[in-house]
């Protein structure tokens, strides 16, 4: 049976990593969006609202986890966001396991993880592509955010491997500086240029 090529979508805030995971969706390839499960798992009726609610009584309620109170209660507080993460991210995997299953039969699956260095994630993938762009360029798409300040980006960027330290590990690296044209031309050419899978 042909096992998938799995490559790792992945990089800093306002680097315009959720504009090339849907390029790749548009060329036909299956993307597992982390950020997207975790709004699932923390959303009404998530797998994750009861453990999240006996650590942190309050963030959540109807609507899902109340993101700003969980937010306070884990942000600048390592020992409580490793609580968070140690329920956050078992269940992912377990949506990630299924993902692929589903998708078994696809020569090319992106998962579009964001903290794909910091945590690990690298180690199950065949490759890895960063997505980079000028930190004015990465800066002005930030703070053009709702609710987001310079402190508060000063924080994010803080808690992420450097963009230079992720480009020189990664295996491709996609710059979006450019015209949106010119990101999807580059998408369609590293998908065309990726090993192709196994028998």
């Amino acid at each position: 049976m042909t096992k998938p090529f799995i490559l790792g979508l992945t990089g800093s805030i306002g680097m315009g990593k959720s504009a090339v995971a849907a390029m790749f969706q548009g060329l036909g390839v299956p993307v597992f969006d982390a950020d997207k499960a975790v709004h699932e798992l923390q959303g009404p009726g998530g797998a994750c609202l009861e453990p999240i609610e006996r650590l942190f009584p309050g963030t959540t309620g109807p609507q899902g986890v109340d993101r700003q109170k969980l937010g306070a209660a884990v942000f600048g507080n390592p020992a409580a966001l490793a609580q968070l993460e140690q329920v956050v991210h078992p269940a992912v995997a377990a949506l990630r396991h299924a993902f692929l299953a589903d998708n078994a039969g696809a020569p090319l699956i992106v998962f579009d993880i964001p903290l794909l260095y910091e945590k690990d994630g690298w180690k199950s993938v065949d490759a890895v592509v960063v997505v980079s762009a000028p930190a004015d360029v990465q800066r002005a798409r930030v703070l053009a955010r709702q609710g987001m300040s310079e402190e508060k980006f000063e924080k994010i960027l803080a808690l992420q491997v450097p963009d230079a330290e992720k480009r020189a590990r990664a295996d491709y690296v996609l710059y979006t500086g450019t015209s949106l044209a010119e990101t999807r031309h580059a998408v369609l050419r590293l998908v065309h240029t990726l090993p192709q899978p196994q028998k």
